[in-house]
């Protein structure tokens, strides 16, 4: 089995509604974002996806959250834009982008807000 993993950023600002504390008010992050993918095999020219790739479909998916107030970008309007929904909808955001991959599985995306905290989503 084989798995890869890559690191990218982004950064916003976000509050948590009906959080009683600091964090219900406006504030910001530098958010670093690790996605993991696994593979039993090798595509044709012996990798699994090729980074460049995988980077640029992450890319695509963050820069919609790039120097936004999270709390306006749907579906961030409709639900807490937290470490762990932010880390879902990433992850379903880009396990979208990744089904034409056939031999491919998203493993996991995790969303660190800090040095010392992050959320991890992952499907069983």
């Amino acid at each position: 089995m084989y798995k890869l993993t890559i690191e990218s950023n982004f950064s916003s600002a976000h509050q948590l509604r009906g959080y009683k504390g600091k964090c219900e008010n406006l504030h910001g992050h530098n958010w670093k974002v690790q996605v993991c993918v696994t593979s039993d095999k090798l595509n044709d020219v012996d990798l699994v996806v090729d980074f460049h790739e995988l980077k640029s479909m992450t890319h695509q998916i963050l820069s919609q959250l790039d120097h936004k107030v999270l709390n306006n970008v749907y579906p961030f309007t409709e639900i807490n834009p937290s470490s762990e929904n932010i880390a879902k909808w990433i992850f379903e955001s880009l396990k979208e982008k990744l089904s034409e991959y056939d031999f491919l599985k998203l493993s996991s995306v995790s969303v660190w807000e800090s040095d010392t905290a992050s959320a991890t989503y992952y499907e069983d």
